[in-house]
């Protein structure tokens, strides 16, 4: 799966996104990209799309793209998310995960970036009613 993550790890990540959406009706990803090894914003685009995170109903969906090897990370909010936060929010949430992912702490740095963006869509995007979970929680890889 990762060298920089345990498959516990990887699990504890899952269950931050089922409990950072859980009071929200946003969706959040994260995929890890071992493959790409140059244009990696573009190729974060094109998962975004391949996820089919464009299609949510209130356009509140966060793609976490990380590239370990390429030392690389690309957050994408779509638009619903990114009109309420504007892009100073992504700067500073990319400026920590990037600064902890520096020292080694991957693990730490994804599952505070995913709790902190819950917190976010929270604010923006609570529960009135059902919340059906339209995106799957569990992480890609490529």
């Amino acid at each position: 799966m990762s060298r920089f993550l345990t498959n516990q790890q990887i699990t504890s990540l899952v269950e931050a996104i089922q409990s950072a959406e859980e009071h929200s009706t946003g969706e959040i990803r994260v995929h890890i990209d071992s493959n790409t090894e140059t244009e990696n914003a573009q190729t974060a685009f094109e998962v975004f799309k391949e996820l089919c995170m464009n299609k949510t109903a209130d356009r509140n969906a966060v793609l976490f793209h990380v590239n370990f090897e390429q030392k690389y990370l690309t957050i994408i909010g779509d638009i619903g998310i990114h009109d309420k936060v504007h892009q100073s929010y992504w700067d500073h949430l990319h400026d920590y995960i990037t600064a902890e992912f520096a020292k080694g702490n991957y693990y730490k740095a994804l599952k505070s970036g995913i709790l902190e963006t819950g917190l976010e869509l929270k604010k923006h995007f609570p529960v009135e009613g059902e919340n059906p979970n339209q995106l799957s929680n569990e992480i890609t890889f490529s």
